[in-house]
């Protein structure tokens, strides 16, 4: 009797859970931004001095989205173009092919760059 109860318990759990992570599965594929050209983007990166050697202004960036099961495939979505610099871990860019959504990641040789919306 004790080992039904516990069943019950755990499936009410279960079944009343279920909407509420569909919910939020829901929410955020109608928050996902998707920045089109001429758009202007962020480019964060964690080093201070080293990648601000490497990227000059005008410098034209491709951006790739990750995909596959277990995120291992890469795909060309767009490229942005670098316009100024931005404190010590952000690029100011523009986006110049593509469309290109928060989280995607703009690379220069072996230097990747997570892109971030413009405030």
């Amino acid at each position: 009797m004790k080992t039904l109860t516990i069943l019950i318990t755990l499936l009410a759990f279960t079944i009343t859970g279920l909407p509420v992570t569909a919910q939020a599965a829901g929410r955020k594929a109608k928050n996902e931004v998707v920045m089109k050209m001429g758009s202007k983007v962020h480019l964060f990166h964690s080093s201070k001095t080293e990648v601000q050697k490497d990227i000059g202004i005008g410098d034209i960036l491709p951006v790739y989205r990750a995909r596959g099961k277990y995120q291992q495939q890469r795909a060309l979505v767009g490229e942005v173009k670098v316009l100024s610099f931005i404190g010590d871990h952000y690029f100011e860019a523009e986006i110049v092919k593509g469309e290109v959504k928060v989280g995607d990641i703009a690379t220069k040789e072996n230097t990747g760059f997570l892109v971030q919306p413009a405030q």
